[in-house]
């Protein structure tokens, strides 16, 4: 990864502002043009529906392709030259995956890179830990029952997560059997290392909602019967990059991440529709600028497709005019889920974040007024996550990015329920509006 140099980065933003002073960023659109509310409105929900119909998008799978080939033809239908960066991401075919306790029986997820049990299963007793990493008993030869406070998880590199698995481990149990309590009821299944097991024993997640019989079981060292067996290996993903090349010397880079471990309605679908309407209108009025758009894979395992992304295909920043990361949750619904009942609401999920290089703060505060969670934007000085972060510490700036964990984030169940393409039409043209600003 590049590193950056925050004075001589300073320069080149206040270099690059003073030039964008005499040529706005953004040409003004035609009286006659169509880039209305409503004409955007339409061809958002199509892209998002396409996503979304892509299903399962983990990483070098059927979905992540086909997804990466239509985005492809996409681009090149605009007038961006695309190309493919490859790379290698696990998978695994569970046939297998159960945690078995007397007559209670729950279905688990296995946790990447996947190690497997004997064939038939590993018997042993099952011992609670707690979130700080604590169990009232030895656990030595156990099997651990890793009870997660209440959380919006999202990686096994997060403290909460990390904590009790390494602990457990490190006293010796042969297994962690990681209980994801969060808003779902279900399995959140957990970013992490592409390259190499994090342990080199098994792991496995599962729901809150079946935990209360092996809870019981972990409270008696009741001995239980954990089997995790399939066919895994490493699989071709690729990167998509589109290039409109101007010869301006200063590029516009726009990202967006379109991996995950499940459907990714809410998570991922939001930020490729909002791509490819950057990408489609950018092309129009963005005409003193070339411009990067790039679509990466590998997401889950911990920005795998990002980290080669920054080492080899983007500008450098010091030809980068502004960044644009479009990360998870752009504009997910929010959930009723008290007193009995659980139904999608109209309105969009607070937990969205909303970051910017600290000069444009004002501004952005003014774009995202009114829209939940991002009417009160953070410094990039104060705050980032995920990709995003990478690419401040690459030394990218200007930059603009959102992020954020919806209740179903990284849950089976994040299908279309879980999107507005009115919110997310919303929200996208409220970045339209920030890059109109932001280098003016």
């Amino acid at each position: 990864m590049r590193s950056g140099n925050r004075t001589g980065l300073s320069a080149t933003r206040r270099g690059f502002l003073a030039a964008s002073a005499a040529t706005p960023f953004i040409a003004a659109a035609p009286a006659a043009s169509a880039d209305t509310p409503g004409d955007a409105h339409d061809s958002i929900a199509r892209d998002l529906q396409r996503y979304i119909g892509f299903g399962n998008k983990q990483s070098g799978g059927p979905g992540d392709e086909a997804c990466g080939a239509w985005l492809e033809e996409e681009l090149e239908a605009i007038g961006f030259r695309t190309q493919r960066q490859s790379f290698s991401a696990p998978w695994f075919n569970p046939e297998t995956s159960e945690i078995i306790a007397g007559d209670a029986r729950a279905h688990l997820w296995p946790q990447p890179i996947v190690q497997t049990t004997p064939p038939d299963g590993l018997t042993a007793p099952l011992v609670r830990v707690d979130s700080a990493g604590r169990a009232d008993r030895p656990l030595a030869g156990v099997i651990a029952l890793v009870d997660l406070a209440h959380a919006r998880w999202s990686s096994m590199f997060w403290p909460g997560v990390a904590g009790p698995v390494r602990a457990a481990f490190e006293q010796g149990a042969l297994a962690c059997v990681i209980i994801t309590n969060g808003p779902s009821g279900q399995i959140i299944a957990l970013n992490t290392d592409g390259r190499a097991p994090l342990h080199d024993r098994p792991i496995a997640l599962m729901a809150p909602d079946d935990a209360a019989p092996f809870l019981a079981a972990a409270q008696a060292s009741q001995p239980v019967s954990l089997t995790i067996t399939g066919q895994g290996g490493r699989r071709p993903a690729f990167n998509l990059v589109g290039t409109l090349d101007r010869g301006r010397g200063r590029w516009l880079v726009v990202s967006t991440p379109r991996s995950g471990w499940f459907t990714c309605a809410g998570e991922r679908g939001g930020g490729i529709a909002a791509w490819l309407h950057m990408a489609r209108w950018t092309s129009r009025h963005a005409q003193d600028f070339d411009l990067s758009f790039v679509c990466n894979s590998g997401h889950e395992y911990q920005y795998l497709g990002a980290e080669e992304l920054l080492h080899n295909v983007v500008p450098p920043p010091g030809e980068t005019a502004f960044w644009l990361h479009l990360g998870a949750n752009l504009a997910a619904r929010d959930w009723h889920s008290g007193v009995g009942a659980r139904r999608p609401l109209p309105g969009t999920d607070s937990q969205r974040y909303l970051v910017v290089s600290p000069h444009l703060v004002p501004a952005a505060a003014e774009e995202f007024a009114g829209l939940s969670g991002l009417e009160a934007p953070y410094s990039s000085e104060e705050l980032s996550a995920g990709e995003l972060t990478n690419v401040i510490e690459a030394g990218y700036a200007p930059v603009a990015g959102i992020f954020g964990v919806h209740q179903f984030h990284h849950v089976a169940d994040d299908d279309a329920r879980c999107v507005s393409a009115a919110a997310v039409t919303e929200t996208t043209l409220a970045f339209q509006r920030l890059l109109e600003r932001a280098l003016r």
